[in-house]
């Protein structure tokens, strides 16, 4: 089985420049937990959701709420990205995900097509769901 098959194809990307205030309105308004980089077109580093979260000020939207913890809002794509991301071309096997994952430590990796734009995405869940799925088809089991 290739990645292609099972990624997602969902990406949504930002730019260098884009600060954490974007990130803010895509997270919040989406059920992503990836936002790629790009430069170009090209993929350039990711940003998962905990990275985002860890670069706020954790006094925001409370009482102790101060200008300097809403200035983390204006903080740039490029001060919190993982740079140079481990990435996969569609064609890449299952297997070459899972040697990825267990080797780094992702939670994603971008698919990319030969000029390096994010076409797609996959995450460890994703394959856990095949593999579920290929053993109830073997078992013949539905689970509900």
């Amino acid at each position: 089985m290739v990645v292609e098959n099972i990624m997602s194809k969902t990406v949504v990307t930002i730019t260098m420049d884009d600060s954490l205030n974007v990130m803010k309105e895509i997270f919040d308004n989406t059920r992503l937990h990836h936002l790629l980089v790009v430069e170009q077109g090209e993929l350039i580093g990711v940003i998962s959701d905990r990275d985002y979260l860890s670069a706020l000020s954790p006094n925001l939207g409370t009482a102790a709420e101060t200008s300097k913890d809403v200035a983390t809002l204006n903080k740039r794509a490029h001060q919190i990205m993982s740079r140079r991301p481990v990435t996969l071309l569609p064609d890449a096997g299952i297997y070459d995900a899972i040697k990825i994952f267990n080797n780094h430590n992702l939670s994603c990796i971008p698919v990319v097509d030969e000029n390096h734009k994010p076409i797609g995405i996959i995450s460890w869940r994703d394959i856990f769901k095949v593999l579920e799925s290929n053993h109830d088809k073997q078992q013949g089991n539905t689970v509900n």
